[in-house]
């Protein structure tokens, strides 16, 4: 089934040796809320001492004030990625007083949406553009979904691992349209088999019922304060969790046929008017509640386990930016938190996931049909909701395929890959990183997801404990760290910064709010 994967990987290895697939580039982002020390949602404003979220490169906020996102750079390898990570958190830690941040991807909203503070960049106009955004979301989903917190695992392949790769398939066309091209390859596939990643890695099994905030649910009790699903992986992938839980009545589907058919898609979905949104209003009693009223505010709200990414030139639009300059990165988006990792993701599964993006790109990619998209959309929903049921079976070319026979084929299919990352490197980081997944495909209790739900009953407490003592012990880990006085003076002095840019943008803000959606809005190539 995946004999063009070993076939492409032995012609480029011949050709150019093992270290083709070596050296691309990692980066990671991780979102956490910040929480009082009762696991409620911080009231406080974002801290002064981290920078200021709207220019800090490295540390902002995501829809709340209280949702932290921590950015690290691309990097060489995924051990660097993870090192600045850690970094990151422990300078956040010193200066965060009590609160915590919460170590797993669903909160607790005891106090219900109206106590998620939505967050703010400040007085100029992409600061305001920002913030009505995240009103906007408020207004659409509702604001308690918009704290569900995750993983992001950015990677682009070396330069020359494009070149060769050109060169192997004698395509004469531009370097980054040919780039542009396999990502969009890389993608397709990613979603095929992205079913893998919630199954393998989701720690979200289990939800505090203030989350759901009295509505009704399928999902079970596991105590009075917390429903599960016994058999689930990440609710935070399914449809109680951050989806588009809305695009079939608002009618939009990404197209990833090609990089021009995803910015036409994107771009109708901007531009169209939804009557559903339209009943919020815009702009009412002169306060926008949202950007317009269309299917999307921006690019940003397609909710999509994947997406094609460039990075925008000041307050480029991404889909123009995706235009100018093609795709620079994947962004792998379906990660919960490893709650039992203080940094929120192991060097273990950053070599898994590495290893799962070369074999999604040198496998066959052709286009997705209607009867895959809905096979795809299936497929991880099976999952998130029953990835460990016993003997499930998952839907694959319209037929019906267990989840064991599936994904064990893919982890087999990976071995030779894992093999050639390994050459020249310290032991088998790769291929011990795929072993221990297998044993997981063939265990489903070495899950993620299946630990989380066994430390609960090895406790005896709910999702909201279990959540909060892996938080504190998190805490106790960063505040107990040694750190590298020169990278911390390097953060003091990029807090420094932040603040001096933000306030130069402040300044600089020349024209109305009005002018700058228009202008905003009317970029074009």
């Amino acid at each position: 089934m995946y004999s063009k994967v070993k076939q492409r990987l032995t012609a480029l290895v011949d050709k150019h040796g093992s270290a083709i697939l070596q050296g691309g580039l990692t980066g990671i982002e991780k979102e956490s809320l910040r929480v009082g020390a009762d696991g409620s949602i911080a009231q406080t404003p974002h801290p002064a001492a981290l920078g200021s979220a709207l220019t800090h490169p490295s540390i902002t906020t995501d829809y709340s004030e209280a949702l932290l996102e921590f950015i690290t750079p691309p990097m060489e390898s995924a051990a660097a990625a993870l090192d600045y990570l850690r970094d990151l958190q422990h300078f956040a830690y010193l200066k965060l007083d009590a609160e915590l941040l919460w170590s797993a991807s669903m909160p607790c909203v005891v106090a219900g949406g109206e106590s998620i503070p939505i967050a703010r960049y400040g007085s100029s106009n992409i600061g305001l553009m920002k913030t009505v955004y995240r009103r906007g979301l408020g207004y659409r989903y509702g604001r308690v979904m918009q704290v569900i917190a995750g993983v992001h695992y950015n990677y682009s392949f070396p330069e020359a691992f494009w070149s060769a790769c050109q060169q192997l398939e004698a395509d004469q066309r531009p370097r980054q349209e040919y780039m542009s091209e396999q990502y969009f390859a890389l993608i397709r596939n990613l979603q095929r088999f992205g079913w893998l990643i919630p199954y393998l890695f989701g720690t979200s099994p289990a939800v505090c019922k203030s989350f759901l905030s009295g509505k009704k649910t399928t999902l079970a009790e596991f105590n009075d304060n917390t429903y599960y699903s016994p058999h689930a992986t990440s609710l935070r992938m399914c449809d109680i969790g951050y989806q588009n839980s809305l695009e079939n009545e608002v009618g939009f589907k990404a197209n990833y046929d090609s990089l021009s058919d995803y910015v036409t898609s994107l771009t109708h979905a901007i531009e169209t008017p939804s009557p559903r949104f339209a009943e919020i209003g815009v702009k009412v009693d002169g306060i926008y509640r949202q950007l317009n009223a269309n299917m999307l505010q921006i690019e940003n709200e397609y909710y999509s386990s994947v997406r094609p990414k460039q990075v925008p030139d000041n307050n480029e639009k991404p889909t123009l930016a995706l235009q100018q300059r093609g795709v620079r990165y994947v962004e792998l988006r379906s990660l919960d938190i490893n709650i039992f990792d203080p940094r929120g993701i192991s060097e273990q599964q950053c070599r898994f996931i590495e290893t799962f993006m070369a074999f999604c790109q040198l496998q066959e990619s052709p286009r997705i049909s209607s009867l895959e998209r809905t096979e795809i959309d299936y497929n991880l929903d099976t999952v998130a909701y029953r990835g460990r049921e016993p003997g499930l079976q998952l839907q694959h070319h319209g037929e019906s395929i267990s989840l064991q026979q599936w994904a064990a084929g893919l982890c087999a299919a990976m071995q030779p890959i894992a093999e050639v990352l390994d050459r020249d490197q310290d032991g088998t980081p790769c291929q011990q990183a795929l072993r221990v997944q297998q044993e997981a495909v063939a265990d489903p209790g070495k899950t993620l997801s299946a630990q989380v739900l066994e430390g609960m009953r090895e406790h005896d407490e709910g999702y909201f404990h279990f959540a909060q003592r892996m938080s504190r012990q998190h805490q106790q880990y960063f505040l107990e760290l040694g750190h590298d006085p020169a990278r911390f003076e390097a953060f003091e002095a990029m807090v420094n910064e932040s603040l001096q840019k933000q306030r130069a943008i402040e300044a600089a803000n020349g024209e109305s709010f009005d002018s700058f959606l228009k202008n905003y809005f009317a970029q074009t190539l």
